[in-house]
């Protein structure tokens, strides 16, 4: 299921070991290799930004003593994964772990390769996988107290892991393929794993009626202009729409919409304690959790003097889906920031340019350049907003951040931190970066590329500001000296 460099095959073992992926070093003794990989993959601690292949290296343990080649090929799944999530090995420990466990795969594959019973790998995981689904899953198909039925939800765990080593073994050999009876096997593997590992929208919780009456309001798309060639769910919602729209990740959706439906829902049961039949999101609930959310968003545009973007319409049916919009839009931009939440003001800034572009696509503005209804200028792909205006910002703090650590020598002066870039957006000068944003502006520019006296980029501006403030300053140092020559002493100067 996933794509890998092609610089490794399955098995590996006519590998030459003389050379090395990025990010790995030359293999040191074996016995110290072996002590240090056991000691990392026991305990699997697995670097923060490739945690994905915590599975793989569990299940690897798990079987381990059954069948030892089946947790090799489990860790070399694991280690063709991590080369693909990091393949710089630029993640903090992730150079570490990727060499002790190709270090481990080197030591492991020709005791392993001794003792495997099939004539390939692919067969071999094949064979295992039948045994291992009738050995523990068919055995524990029909628990009755819980501690079978966490048995099983662990079983099926195991198995989703193997099944997808299989399958990568056999898209790798090209010489087998997998069985049809297995194939079913997987489909009710599935299929029971839902039941046993339900996700949020079928936990209990979300049938309370506080929480059914904020799933229905989100559930009201009317009106809304799709994106051409999106073919909308059945279930589709108004975070759905916004995830087209603005391009943001699936699964910062699939987060929010449960933390908007939980925030409203609380609330609801805050001002309105009493059972109701067939309960509705009330107006107010909505107005007092849309106030608390926008706080400090609205002290924002106050205090530069700006109008918000919350602007509602005038029909009053549209105006419940409007504010779950804006409320919607916000999460989402917060969740998909990242380390940028440590830059409230920065989030106010893309959130109220981003809350403009929403106004003008419900409205039907026209682009009177193209004569085509406006569209969000980061939207319209996969992952747009991560990339196109999460990603710029994130450079600029790195290579700040590069500088305090010393990686990368600077001046003291020329040194920011998320607080200096996050004073940026508390002037007006914040909107001389534009929307979208323009690349050439000072933020995105390094502190050294600044002149020391009046910050600014631009020869021109530079030439006359400097100039000002170089005469402002020689006529101060001028004054002060006369002051002392006449006999006043030295002048204490004062903030004022």
């Amino acid at each position: 299921p996933y794509l890998f460099s092609s610089y490794y095959f399955w098995p590996p073992a006519a590998r030459s070991y003389r050379s090395f992926p990025v990010g790995c070093m030359a293999p040191s003794s074996a016995s110290t290799v072996e002590v240090a990989s056991e000691s990392l993959f026991d305990s699997e601690a697995v670097p923060s930004s490739i945690v994905e292949v915590t599975p793989y290296l569990r299940v690897a343990n798990e079987v381990e003593a059954s069948n030892p080649r089946v947790a090799y090929l489990c860790r070399f799944f694991a280690f063709r994964l991590a080369n693909n999530l990091d393949p710089t090995a630029s993640g903090r420990g992730v150079h570490e772990f990727k060499t002790a466990l190709l270090q481990k795969l080197e030591i492991e594959n020709d005791s392993t390769l001794k003792g495997r019973v099939e004539q390939s790998d692919a067969c071999e995981m094949r064979s295992f996988y039948q045994h291992y689904y009738k050995t523990y899953i068919t055995a524990l198909q029909n628990a009755a107290d819980t501690a079978d039925r966490a048995q099983l939800k662990k079983a099926y765990q195991t198995s989703n892991v193997l099944f997808g080593v299989l399958k990568d073994a056999v898209n790798v050999s090209q010489k087998i393929q997998v069985d049809h009876a297995i194939l079913e096997t997987n489909n009710q593997v599935e299929e029971k794993k839902k039941v046993y590992l339900p996700d949020s929208a079928n936990q209990t919780i979300m049938k309370y009626p506080k929480i059914q009456a904020a799933l229905h309001a989100l559930s009201d798309t009317r009106g809304l202009p799709w994106p051409k060639g999106h073919e909308k769910k059945a279930d589709g919602d108004l975070l759905e729409w916004l995830q087209a729209m603005f391009g943001f990740q699936k699964d910062n959706v699939s987060n929010q919409r449960e933390h908007l439906v939980l925030l409203l829902a609380n609330m609801h049961i805050r001002q309105i304690s009493k059972p109701e039949q067939q309960p509705k999101l009330d107006d107010h609930v909505l107005d007092t959790t849309m106030n608390k959310l926008f706080k400090n968003y609205k002290r924002w545009c106050k205090y530069l003097g700006r109008k918000t973007g919350l602007w509602l319409p005038t029909i009053p049916r549209e105006v419940q889906q409007r504010k779950l919009l804006y409320m919607g839009l916000y999460l989402l931009i917060w969740d998909e920031a990242a380390n940028l939440r440590f830059m409230p003001e920065c989030l106010c800034y893309l959130f109220h340019h981003m809350a403009f572009e929403l106004y003008g696509v419900l409205a039907g503005n026209v682009n009177p350049v193209t004569g085509e209804y406006v569209r969000p200028f980061y939207g319209g792909e996969e992952e747009a907003f991560l990339k196109k205006v999460v990603t710029p910002i994130s450079r600029i703090v790195e290579t700040d951040k590069a500088e305090r650590s010393g990686t990368i020598k600077s001046k003291h002066s020329h040194r920011r931190n998320y607080d200096d870039l996050n004073a940026f957006f508390w002037s007006r000068d914040c909107f001389q970066l534009g929307w979208p944003m323009r690349a050439d502006a000072e933020f995105f520019k390094k502190k050294s590329d600044l002149c020391e006296l009046c910050s600014s980029s631009t020869p021109q501006v530079c030439v006359r500001v400097c100039f000002i403030l170089a005469t402002v300053r020689s006529w101060v140092q001028r004054s002060r000296r006369r002051w002392w020559w006449s006999g006043g002493g030295l002048p204490e100067l004062t903030g004022h």
